[in-house]
């Protein structure tokens, strides 16, 4: 099953910010008794080592040590859409010492693709702080942008109405991001266009370079250096606002009010951990998200660090749960 954090793990490219050493001080250790006994922290990534989700853990665990009053260990849990590691975390003991990855696949899209869930998205976690957003884009393949005169996202629409049925996406597989933002889009619009599914994005993204498929939405860091090279146009990103990696391009939502779709991932704890430990944990990897250095290292993935507030990155994972449910609902894709 390819999701939206599976496709983001295909950057490997990225891997070498995974060493990345940062320093932070400041605020007291947290003095629980779990945490006088024992002062190393496991956070729990569901995915394999070397993706984008893994070298920011990595990056803030290095990071948080001196805050927290000990290391901060990385255990890659991969397997299942990254329903294992979050099930561990979903199990652990509630003391804080267990803490883990919560992402848009395994926090609000696997619960409607897998017909049985291990854990359960809504009450099985206590969020500490949403760590990073990351946006996707409607991407054309540029000769077809221009050889059907389509220069925003309007034109697109346009076209599709004037049209039926001539036009085609491809994306990473049935209740891939790609496919979930596709459908959402043809529905706000009204439009209807053929969805191709590919064994992963990679191979959707070569059948719209070579002009298969007439457009994709795609992880903008998979997607820049093609956009970059002039070989796909990009008509809009899935943010509610403009990128700042691609201020040029306004949103979907500038045509299509209320559109989003963009890729997170932030940090949770066992549900039932005490509120003063996640209170704690959340001002230790708020200041690290914060660091000017965290930033500019984060851009080289095309990630924006958004430090929340536990019952903000609560209300986020709630909603996002909510909408999911009738995207891949009105889609029909299941994994099982």
């Amino acid at each position: 099953m390819r999701t939206i954090a599976g496709t983001m793990q295909r950057n490997t490219f990225l891997s070498s910010l995974a060493a990345a050493a940062f320093a932070l001080g400041g605020f007291a250790s947290i003095a629980t008794p779990a945490f006088a006994q024992q002062r190393t922290v496991r956070l729990v990534v569901p995915y394999a080592a070397g993706g984008p989700i893994d070298i920011t853990a990595r990056a803030l665990a290095e990071r948080v040590k001196d805050t927290l009053g000990g290391p901060v260990i990385i255990d890659n849990k991969p397997g299942a859409g990254g329903n294992i590691g979050a099930d561990m975390v979903a199990k652990a003991a509630p003391d804080g010492l267990t803490i883990g990855i919560a992402a848009t696949a395994t926090n609000a899209v696997n619960p409607w693709l897998y017909s049985k869930m291990p854990f359960n998205a809504a009450t099985d976690f206590a969020p500490i702080t949403q760590m990073v957003r990351v946006p996707n884009v409607l991407v054309m393949n540029a000769d077809t942008a221009q050889r059907l005169k389509i220069n925003s996202l309007k034109d697109l629409i346009a076209y599709a109405k004037a049209n039926p049925g001539k036009l085609n996406y491809g994306s990473g597989g049935n209740g891939s991001a790609g496919h979930l933002a596709g459908e959402m889009f043809k529905k706000a619009a009204g439009i209807f266009a053929v969805h191709i599914p590919y064994n992963g994005g990679n191979p959707a993204q070569l059948a719209l370079l070579s002009g298969q498929v007439d457009f994709n939405f795609d992880n903008l860091a998979t997607a820049a250096p093609n956009i970059k090279a002039g070989k796909l146009k990009a008509i809009a990103v899935t943010t509610l606002q403009r990128s700042p990696f691609l201020p040029e391009t306004p949103p979907v939502a500038d045509t299509l009010k209320g559109f989003a779709i963009d890729t997170w991932w932030g940090l949770v704890a066992p549900a039932g951990t005490p509120k003063d430990v996640i209170e704690k944990l959340n001002h230790a990897f708020v200041a690290a998200l914060n660091a000017p250095e965290t930033k500019s290292r984060f851009a080289l993935l095309f990630a924006e660090p958004v430090p929340t507030t536990p019952e903000q990155f609560g209300t986020l994972m709630k909603n996002e749960l909510a909408k999911y449910e009738q995207v891949v609902k009105a889609t029909g894709a299941k994994v099982d």
